[in-house]
């Protein structure tokens, strides 16, 4: 096996130990950060398996993680907005939102979508193994790396773009960082171009969060106290991104092959 097929392997047994952890904190109700980490663990998973497309079981696996992040956003969006409004000083209208938390945490742990992924992601391991048996497996540090490489041109012509979308660059980012964190060993970003891609996610997160907030003000008058608010943050968020992303094309620029 070789050692980039090593790496995959043990990468998935993490994340599969976190998940296991993740559904066993929702079942308890044991914190309020379970779902949370298990969102992050399906967000490294997916950054982890889209380099290997076309490998066995990677379809299957990918097709059951983005089923449960399908299922799971909502809930998380109403937790951080939740948290919001009682930072805000609306614990009535913040505390609504976390009404039944135990039971929703249990839904999710006994999901069929939790259910899939775990049965899957045991047996992708295996999956793996018998394809190099098989001779399926060859050159896989050339193939992730290429496949890096088109993830990172897509955000650098994403960056350049004058009128470009905030939505669509939060999700390459996304992308870009969790791709070099899940393999670092072909060193894509240094230190400070992965702070760099963390900080321009975070701005872009805060700019989404309240532009998702203002829409949801519309339907919700409780709310309404903190529209105004809101309103100023998204302005100063789209500000604070943009400054953020032109730190992050000029790093990326200096990156580039010849530079």
């Amino acid at each position: 096996m070789s050692t980039m097929l090593d790496h995959v392997v043990a990468q998935t047994l993490a994340l599969q130990i976190r998940l296991l952890a993740c559904r066993e904190r929702l079942a308890a109700d044991t914190d309020s950060e379970a779902l949370h980490d298990l969102r992050t663990s399906l967000r490294r998973l997916r950054s982890l398996l889209r380099p290997l497309r076309g490998l066995p079981g990677v379809e299957q696996l990918e097709e059951a993680a983005k089923s449960l992040g399908t299922l799971t956003t909502p809930l998380r969006d109403r937790e951080v907005l939740a948290a919001e409004l009682i930072g805000r000083g609306l614990p009535e209208a913040g505390q609504r939102r976390q009404a039944g938390r135990d039971r929703t945490f249990a839904s999710v742990a006994g999901s069929p979508q939790l259910n899939r992924v775990l049965t899957i992601i045991d047996a992708f391991p295996l999956f793996l193994r018998a394809a190099d048996r098989e001779g399926l497996i060859e050159s896989l540090d050339k193939r992730v790396d290429k496949r890096l490489v088109k993830q990172w041109h897509k955000l650098r012509k994403a960056l350049q773009d004058p009128d470009h979308d905030r939505h669509r660059l939060r999700l390459l980012i996304k992308r870009a960082r969790y791709g070099d964190e899940a393999y670092p060993q072909l060193v894509h970003a240094g230190k400070k171009l992965q702070r760099l891609l963390k900080k321009a996610q975070g701005d872009l997160g805060s700019w989404h969060d309240r532009l998702q907030w203002l829409l949801q003000e519309k339907q919700h008058p409780d709310l309404t106290p903190c529209k105004v608010d809101w309103e100023r943050e998204l302005h100063e968020t789209e500000r604070k991104s943009d400054i953020t992303l032109d730190a992050l094309q000029a790093a990326l620029k200096r990156r580039e092959p010849g530079k």
